[in-house]
């Protein structure tokens, strides 16, 4: 007797099998692809356009109710307004929409109390999993990332025994690429504006800056050295900070948003972007090429970086005796107009030399 031939549904919508009848798979290809488990790059890409061709639109409520899941995904970040987490959080609700779940983003202000208490409220099982971005990680992280009853993906840095899916960049190598960058343009007197040091970033960014100038055997002037917060109005401050004591002429910024407040700090200074001061951002956010000069920036690959998260969280929703895995997104530069020129020879200056005296406002294009 023959196998019974499944009908689709009275309604007409579009079903699992009707995408793997268009992309020309099987109908478990086209089910693995659809609830986010995977397959080889081309089977996503003919599932994913035979979905799009059919209109196909999963029954969240039918799965539910089969899975025991909510079809829910959480995103929990320091700050959603950041341009570097909204780059993430668009690569990762792609990946999320595609396997038919809807994205729940909080914003944790940095807070450790609030990401641990959102870790352990998982215990309800209101999501199917999370993904979560700390800048801190203590002891009661990884104790909540351990304990969770459901699965956890890490955005950031973790020891090397945390048994947790982890996707992270290198920040010290690319504070390396921005100073390496700026040495090459003849700068020497080379400033850093940081976040905050008990930040694993700012902690990764400021032992990446030192690294890189030694390297470059230039002495480091810690009057060169600035603190603040991963936001414009502290990265401004700060830089007003640096500039009252000192006179740099170039800027390693911990971030996008810091690097646009010491652009403006330049500015009202009387500096010019690039000639008397370069600059270069860390994340190469929108806001990079939104600035005018536009602004050179260090990608740490936050949408590659949220992609890959989103792809191991469906990947452990799946299947939950897989091991651990760990991923790494390496961080590129790209040059643009506030640090592409040469420092002129006469603001050269040995490591160690005085001060230059600061130009005059003529002329400033920061």
């Amino acid at each position: 007797m023959g196998r019974k031939r499944l009908q689709e549904p009275a309604d007409g919508r579009p079903t699992v099998h009707t995408v793997a009848a268009r992309a020309g798979v099987s109908i478990a290809s086209a089910s693995r692809v659809l609830n986010g488990v995977g397959g080889s790059p081309e089977t996503i890409r003919k599932v994913r356009e035979a979905a799009a061709e059919v209109g196909y639109v999963p029954n969240a409520i039918a799965r539910s109710l089969q899975s025991q899941r909510t079809g829910l995904v959480a995103l929990a970040v320091e700050d959603i307004g950041n341009p570097v987490y909204v780059e993430m959080m668009r690569a990762i609700e792609a990946v999320v929409a595609s396997s038919g779940r809807q994205l729940l983003v909080h914003a944790t202000g940095g807070r450790i109390d609030n990401e641990t208490a959102l870790l352990r409220r998982l215990a309800n099982r209101y999501v199917d999993g999370m993904i979560v971005s700390p800048i801190r990680v203590t002891d009661d992280h990884l104790t909540a990332l351990v304990d969770s009853p459901v699965p956890v993906v890490v955005v950031g840095q973790l020891g090397a025994d945390a048994a947790v899916d982890n996707v992270r960049t290198d920040s010290r190598q690319g504070v390396a690429l921005a100073v390496d960058h700026l040495v090459a343009t003849g700068r020497r007197r080379i400033g850093f504006v940081n976040g905050p040091l008990d930040t694993v970033p700012g902690a990764a960014r400021d032992a990446g800056f030192r690294a890189a100038v030694a390297r470059h055997g230039i002495a480091l002037d810690e009057e060169l050295v600035e603190v603040g917060d991963f936001q414009y109005a502290a990265g401004r401050s700060a830089t007003e900070r640096l500039l009252a004591r000192t006179d740099p002429d170039a800027l390693v910024c911990a971030n996008d948003l810091i690097a646009v407040g010491a652009l403006h700090a330049l500015l009202a200074a009387g500096r010019r972007v690039p000639q008397d001061v370069a600059v270069v951002g860390m994340d190469d956010t929108e806001l990079a090429r939104m600035m005018f000069p536009q602004l050179s920036s260090v990608s740490l690959g936050s949408a590659e970086r949220g992609r890959r998260a989103a792809e191991l969280l469906l990947q452990r929703i799946a299947d939950a005796t897989l091991p651990p895995r760990r991923e790494q997104v390496p961080p590129s530069l790209t040059v643009r107009a506030s640090s592409a020129a040469t420092l002129p020879a006469s603001r050269s200056a040995a490591p160690g030399s005085p001060p230059t005296t600061h130009p005059s406002s003529e002329g400033v294009t920061a």
